[in-house]
């Protein structure tokens, strides 16, 4: 079987190198106490909702040397019937899903539910986080950046 290359519409960091290195700068500052597994879960989460394939790739192997295993990768696409999940990434989970989708705003029990499983700082990164996977799969989708054409 031989693969579809995706052709690239815009090399972003070559054309916006400043506002490449301002993404890479949040990124970098999202990940602050957060624990590896829950970073990759909900950066994860929210490409597939975005179907940023780039991010896809990218983070399915961030996760495998943050030792995720391949069940509960697999799972993460169904999470809400996984029985694979705790209940602390299940929080997470649920508030990536609702910052990515902005269904009318982030329901009060998604982020209740989340406070109880992470501290102040924690939350805040973790807001950070999801917003920030969500400018990735933003610009690597408009760019149409796929594995192999980064």
């Amino acid at each position: 079987m031989t693969a579809v290359q995706i052709p690239r519409r815009l090399d972003f960091p070559t054309v916006a190198p400043q506002v490449f290195k301002a993404v890479l700068a949040l990124d970098g500052a999202s990940r602050d106490g957060l624990d590896p597994v829950v970073r990759e879960l909900v950066q994860l989460r929210a490409s597939l909702l975005n179907r940023c394939a780039y991010c896809l790739d990218y983070h399915t192997n961030d996760a495998r040397k943050a030792g995720e295993s391949e069940d509960r990768l697999l799972q993460l696409a169904a999470w809400h019937d996984a029985s694979a999940f705790t209940a602390r990434e299940r929080a997470a989970l649920a508030l990536a899903d609702a910052i990515t989708l902005l269904p009318g705003g982030i329901p009060d029990d998604v982020f209740a539910t989340a406070a109880a499983h992470f501290d102040e700082h924690e939350l805040a990164q973790l807001i950070a986080m999801v917003a920030t996977a969500n400018v990735w799969n933003r610009i690597n989708v408009a760019c149409r950046t796929t594995p192999g054409n980064a």
